[in-house]
């Protein structure tokens, strides 16, 4: 049975350390592409949302 509170009590802590993570405005995690540092895509295949955003830039720098 202490095993089982032990366990119980440390989930609780994690769960309430994310949430105060949540709370404080820390970034969300995302993936490679498009995540928080979206111009650091480290995909062998582009996905869509790079695709479009590196078409974006090349737009922009065209003009």
């Amino acid at each position: 049975m202490i095993y089982f509170l032990v366990t119980f009590a440390f989930m609780i802590l994690v769960i309430v350390v994310m949430a105060v993570g949540v709370i404080f405005g820390r970034n969300a995690i995302k993936g490679s592409c498009g995540g928080a540092g979206a111009g650091d895509c480290v995909c062998i295949e582009k996905c869509d949302k790079r695709k479009k955003l590196d078409a974006e830039i090349e737009a922009e720098v065209a003009t």
